[in-house]
């Protein structure tokens, strides 16, 4: 009897009293015991964390599985990108994924996971994560190149804007891209549908415009939908993987984190190119409607707000 009150006072979606007090609360086992108690039940901590186990209870923190209220055409949009990426790398022409991974603190911060010292030697570091002011915190943007399996990062020192977005993509194509697909006259783009990358930026498409007219490239941009950034290549295939690299080691200052991003391998063959980028990026710049109308965009059939195609509003020389 007294197991089947415990389950009652730990399951409130299933069994027990509506009204319970415990149904919304924190369910620890001192509070546990003073209600079984309040039943007519004795039952100790000790005890009842017993209980609990045979029961088949044990204490778990909240798992990230949830992605939210899912598009009626999500899985057509992940069958579309999947048709433009492998049209893309049939012709040879350049596929990328880009994102921003979350900003991180600059300083002798402690940093998830564990690596191998000596016993006692273990690095020390600050007790509270406040903002070193002199070092401030980075935002590192990501271009994952699918055919190479090739990943550049630039690592910058102000805000996650389009702007700094979009630079990020022109580095990597100045500084690989060009060379490595000589003959492409088009780029593909996935992104997810939010942040500096978003599919409703203003200043991502006008950024993007300028990238285009430079380079003379045809940009095509497909959007994951959204609540499914997950899914985005550059997330499992590079982001991972320099998180599982620098697990662990304080991220002391924008040489370390340089250095810990560009030496991330994998056993697949994953090369990582990691850049500082110092430049200050303006938040907050607004499009016009005239700037807008300026841009040579052409929305495709399917999803034209998640699917669109840049393409240069002049002949420019293959340049940087």
């Amino acid at each position: 009897m007294r197991n089947v009150s415990l389950e009652a006072l730990v399951e409130p979606h299933a069994r027990g009293d509506a009204e319970s007090a415990l149904r919304w609360t924190l369910k620890s086992v001192r509070r546990l015991s003073e209600e079984l108690e309040a039943l007519g039940h004795v039952a100790g901590r000790t005890l009842l964390c017993e209980l609990l186990r045979v029961t088949g209870y044990s204490l778990q923190g909240t798992r990230k599985t949830r992605e939210g209220s899912s598009h009626v055409d999500r899985n057509a949009q992940f069958e579309y990108i999947n048709e433009q990426a492998m049209a893309f790398l049939k012709g040879k022409r350049p596929v990328i994924s880009v994102d921003a991974k979350k900003k991180e603190n600059v300083g002798d911060f402690t940093n998830g996971g564990r690596e191998w010292h000596r016993k006692g030697r273990a690095p020390r570091v600050r007790v509270y994560d406040f903002v070193d002011k002199d070092l401030g915190k980075v935002a590192p943007y990501g271009v994952y190149d699918l055919a190479d399996n090739v990943g550049w990062v630039g690592v910058g020192i102000s805000a996650d804007t389009a702007q700094f977005a979009v630079a990020t993509i022109a580095r990597w194509w100045r500084r690989l891209g060009r060379r490595r697909y000589a003959k492409a006259r088009s780029l593909l783009i996935t992104a997810d549908g939010g942040g500096s990358n978003g599919s409703r930026t203003r200043l991502w498409k006008w950024q993007l415009q300028k990238f285009a007219d430079r380079t003379g490239l045809t940009i095509t941009v497909c959007h994951f939908p959204p609540g499914t950034s997950k899914w985005n290549k550059i997330e499992h295939r590079l982001f991972s993987f320099i998180t599982r690299n620098w697990r662990g080691k304080p991220l002391e200052s924008h040489a370390t984190i340089v250095n810990l991003i560009g030496s991330t391998t994998t056993s697949t063959g994953l090369k990582v190119y990691c850049e500082l980028d110092e430049h200050l990026y303006e938040k907050g710049i607004k499009i016009t409607d005239d700037q807008m109308s300026q841009i040579n965009i052409k929305r495709h059939v399917f999803h034209g707000e998640w699917n669109y195609t840049i393409r240069p509003r002049r002949k420019a020389k293959r340049q940087t």
